[in-house]
């Protein structure tokens, strides 16, 4: 749980960076908070944590 919240804060706060610089706008900022939303209650959810998962447990070991 602990992961998932950090996650989210850090493509909170790269996406509030893509805004602040322009080089993404509202409109595409929308489709993309949008299309995350959609996905976590789709059937791809449980595949898309493992992948996070795996990531975040493989990171330590570089």
């Amino acid at each position: 749980m602990a992961v998932t919240i950090s996650l989210l804060l850090i493509f909170g706060a790269l996406l509030a960076l893509l805004l602040r610089s322009k080089s993404l706008g509202f409109g595409s900022a929308f489709v993309a908070v949008m299309f995350g939303f959609y996905l976590a209650s789709s059937g791809a959810a449980p595949t898309v944590n493992q992948l996070m998962r795996a990531v975040v447990n493989a990171l330590p070991n570089l």
